[in-house]
């Protein structure tokens, strides 16, 4: 079973940047693709960013392309997603999850999350 939690939020200017983390229990980490979500108040929870359990293949949301990244270190159980440019309508609770190859659902139980807030 994967637990997850999730860190790096804080309150930034539009324009700014922050890297979140995501660090995973579990041995099973390196076996799963993972993705990025984000939950903005009043909204549903939907897909930002994911990566192949190698590594490789990053895909985005289109309102992040060019803005973000995601990344994962398999040795340290971690995903991480760096975020430039930010923007106030990027302002939501960020989650991390396992994805199934090429899917923008979760999988596993969701963590708490991260707040991230950005200020006009």
């Amino acid at each position: 079973q994967v637990q997850l939690v999730e860190s790096g939020g804080g309150l930034v200017q539009a324009g700014g940047s922050l890297r979140l983390s995501c660090v995973a229990s579990g041995r099973a980490f390196s076996t799963y693709d993972m993705g990025w979500f984000r939950q903005a108040p009043g909204q549903e929870r939907e897909f930002v960013a994911a990566i192949s359990r190698s590594g490789g293949n990053p895909r985005y949301t289109d309102s992040v392309k060019g803005r973000f990244s995601i990344s994962r270190n398999n040795a340290k159980n971690t995903v991480y997603l760096q975020m430039n440019s930010l923007k106030p309508e990027d302002t939501a609770v960020y989650y991390c999850n396992a994805i199934n190859p090429g899917g923008q659902r979760g999988i596993r139980p969701w963590g708490q999350g991260t707040q991230v807030t950005v200020s006009s």
